[in-house]
């Protein structure tokens, strides 16, 4: 039988790239045997008027106006946590970092040991802060005590479109805002090595 393991793919997205990295790998772990998965948004920090003068931001915050809001629930629940940020100067949103910064209880009753992470971004510019950003969130697993997945090189769509970091994409051209069939392969590939990872290790008793 496989190794039955709850994942949780937390992101936050104003005009949709990056909800569209987090749902490739919601939708790959989903194909993993055993998993349970769930994709959770961060809660929207940014006022209305703000939303409203973009365009894209207010299309996107429409279209996914189903998708539950994460909770510090979803972390307690899972094996395996994914987390995905644009970036901002190089650093993780205000929203994915208030959510972040509500997990005290969590990490002081160390109910965060052991989860089995992994991360993803995207910037507006080629250089813009992806790997700052991937490295800012790992910063956080580290006193969360967690086991981080990075993707590396294990699979040629890292050499042809990967980030050894975390999955990305620069979504600020205008031939291709939104992540291409690259990005999102890379995005796979990570999510299933992640997964994967958690199961090997649950088979072997490695529990949070």
């Amino acid at each position: 039988m496989p190794t039955s393991v709850n994942v949780a793919v937390i992101y936050y997205s104003a005009t949709g790239t990056v909800y569209a990295l987090a749902k490739a790998a919601a939708d790959e772990a989903a194909a993993v045997d055993g998993a349970d998965v769930r994709l959770r948004k961060v809660t929207e920090l940014a006022p209305n008027s703000a939303i409203e003068s973009n365009e894209d931001w207010s299309a996107h915050r429409d279209a996914t106006a189903d998708v539950p809001t994460a909770s510090v629930d979803d972390l307690e629940w899972a094996d395996v946590i994914m987390l995905g940020t644009p970036t901002r100067y190089g650093l993780p949103t205000s929203q994915m970092k208030q959510f972040i910064d509500l997990t005290g209880p969590l990490w002081q009753a160390g109910k965060l040991v052991n989860k089995v992470v992994s991360s993803f971004t995207a910037s507006a510019t080629a250089h813009g802060g992806q790997e700052s950003t991937i490295l800012s969130l790992n910063n956080t697993f580290y006193h969360w005590g967690c086991i981080i997945v990075p993707p590396g090189y294990g699979d040629p769509i890292q050499f042809k479109h990967g980030n050894p970091y975390g999955a990305s994409h620069v979504g600020g051209t205008p031939d291709q805002p939104m992540p291409g069939e690259d990005q999102l392969a890379s995005m796979r590939y990570q999510s299933r090595r992640t997964v994967t990872v958690a199961q090997a290790l649950l088979r072997g008793g490695v529990h949070s």
